[in-house]
């Protein structure tokens, strides 16, 4: 039997409707999450695809998500627009104040969209490319659950804590990163554990705080930074600017509030949008040429603008569907029961 199954992008997107609605979640949720978790798949960010099905469902299971909040929208200055979630997943909230959110980046130049009382489960690409499709330059970031220990430490004090960016061009794809502040996504040492394979030495420490390769082992102890000293400064970051500043939870705090129920992260996210047409003005052409220049520079030397792959996985998946482990199919399909 073939360890995997080919499934249509509209088969993945029912397969997650499906699953969330059998759970208890509202319409309006169920699709929000169905669709990002359809892009992840899509892309072949497989820790961002299904398998987030299984923490989904957990979560309302929990009874710590409300799959049927209604987010709350205010807008306590013009460049801040804030979105109150309610306790219920992050991505209702985002498309509730998106809108919002891009026409007053139009009208001031920068706004902010501050989403609060969140549950956060996806990558942050989706949230940047989307501000990037109104034209508009995008950045995001979101504290998650304490998994990640300081530089010189070995005791969770972070989150993975992801900062992402997208900077739209005149043709073809944005240029976008989203990269956790953690040494790898907490998802892709789970799927490890899930599949027995070894981790690389650097990702994580054991409860012991020594140097592990063992998958269990590291969701045991605690996740390193990236970078060193770097990735442990970006990460403390992250935590002010989108937990103390917004008025939400550290990943700490999160960590606090879940008390072992195992649900998503619950906590804040922090999204700027910058209109390139105000910054620029008359200079909107050359400006946006010295972006189109710098990334000529890279490609032209061979190297890679990141995201690529993704969107080259993108074409292929949009053509030929995607594939997903058996044993995941399996797990989504007893969800269903």
């Amino acid at each position: 039997m073939n360890p995997s199954i080919n499934l249509s992008l509209d088969q993945v997107h029912g397969l997650a409707l499906d699953a969330l609605t059998a759970n208890g979640m509202g319409a309006d949720h169920a699709e929000a999450v169905a669709g990002v978790i359809t892009q992840g798949q899509r892309d072949e960010c497989h820790s961002h695809g299904l398998y987030r099905l299984l923490g989904c469902v957990r979560s309302l299971r929990s009874g710590k998500v409300d799959g049927h909040a209604v987010p709350v929208v205010s807008q306590p200055a013009p460049s801040i627009v804030k979105v109150d979630a309610r306790h219920g997943f992050s991505l209702l909230a985002l498309q509730t104040g998106l809108p919002l959110l891009c026409e007053q980046a139009r009208h001031l130049g920068v706004a902010a969209l501050v989403i609060r009382n969140c549950y956060h489960f996806s990558a942050l690409w989706p949230e940047v490319e989307a501000i990037a499709e109104q034209g508009l330059v995008g950045l995001a970031m979101t504290p998650s659950h304490a998994w990640v220990a300081p530089v010189g430490g070995s005791k969770g004090v972070f989150g993975t804590n992801p900062l992402a960016f997208a900077w739209p061009r005149p043709a073809g794809q944005p240029f976008v990163f989203d990269f956790a502040t953690s040494a790898i996504a907490r998802g892709d040492i789970e799927l490890h554990a899930r599949q027995n394979k070894p981790i690389p030495l650097g990702w994580a420490v054991d409860a012991q705080g020594a140097p592990t390769t063992d998958a269990q082992a590291a969701l045991a102890g605690a996740m390193q930074t990236f970078g060193g000293h770097k990735g442990s400064a970006l990460a403390a970051m992250i935590e002010l600017l989108a937990g103390a500043l917004i008025g939400d939870l550290t990943s700490a705090d999160s960590m606090a509030f879940d008390d072992g129920a195992g649900a998503a992260p619950l906590h804040g996210e922090l999204l700027l949008a910058f209109d390139p047409a105000r910054f620029l003005g008359d200079d909107l052409a050359p400006g946006l040429q010295r972006a189109e220049n710098l990334f000529a520079a890279i490609t032209g030397q061979g190297a890679r603008l990141p995201s690529q792959r993704r969107f080259e996985a993108r074409q292929r998946s949009e053509r030929d569907g995607v594939w997903i482990d058996r044993a995941l199919y399996q797990d989504i399909q007893a969800l269903l029961a």
